[in-house]
């Protein structure tokens, strides 16, 4: 974990009810879900196995250890857990050498939460090596801090992700806004306490009480963050 702000202070009461926003990465703030299925659909095809198109959807937004093991599990490839995920990660970084795309009304909703110095947090269940390549993209001065899945004994689906990051910046998991596009990314903020807007990206998200689901980061402003926290006080 690490911080990359110096302008991370100890919240208090009298804050204003939005503490901090807390944002996932791959699918959420940049377009790599794909990057991810590309790169896992290209390992298994030199190890001579085909992924089957549905299983995109079971390990969409999961740990390197849940996505990786699962796919070891259904092809019966013959690779360990820490391999392939070497391989998959070297296979990743490759493409993002080549460019990263931010996901329509990223750049502006990062900005317009600096302009308002609101607290950011990137929490993603990527490694921390990817993490900071990443960052070259999206920018390392939007973030007070940055949470990555290898630093943590557990990550999404559970909620210890959340709560580090909003314990970090000193603020109330409940006063806080978690943006999300996978169901495995929305269940571990929901689980942290916090109010959750969903964007989906590859697979359908239901939406439900407490629940914001919306179609574009483009709806996502601080306006709408602000009430979420409001309605749940």
């Amino acid at each position: 974990m690490t911080g990359t702000s110096p302008a991370v202070t100890t919240l208090t009461g009298e804050e204003p009810a939005l503490q901090a926003v807390l944002l996932d990465m791959d699918g959420t703030l940049v377009a790599t879900e794909d990057f991810w299925w590309d790169a896992e659909v290209e390992v298994f095809a030199e190890l001579g196995h085909q992924l089957r198109d549905e299983w995109r959807q079971i390990v969409v937004g999961g740990p390197m250890s849940r996505s990786a093991g699962f796919l070891i599990e259904a092809t019966a490839a013959d690779i360990a857990l820490d391999e392939l995920s070497v391989l998959l990660n070297a296979k990743f970084t490759e493409r993002l050498d080549k460019g990263v795309e931010l996901m329509p009304g990223a750049r502006r909703l990062l900005a317009e939460l600096a302009a308002h110095r609101i607290p950011a947090a990137l929490v993603s269940a990527s490694h921390r090596s990817v993490v900071d390549r990443m960052l070259t993209w999206i920018g390392r001065e939007n973030f007070a801090l940055t949470v990555a899945g290898d630093e943590l004994v557990r990550t999404k689906p559970h909620p210890d992700p959340y709560l580090i990051a909003a314990r970090r910046l000193g603020a109330d998991p409940a006063r806080c806004a978690v943006v999300e596009d996978t169901a495995t990314g929305v269940a571990a903020g929901e689980a942290a306490g916090c109010q959750v807007v969903a964007v989906p990206s590859v697979a359908p998200i239901e939406p439900k009480s407490g629940r914001t689901v919306v179609s574009s980061l483009e709806e996502v402003d601080l306006e709408l963050l602000r009430s979420l926290i409001m309605v749940a006080r």
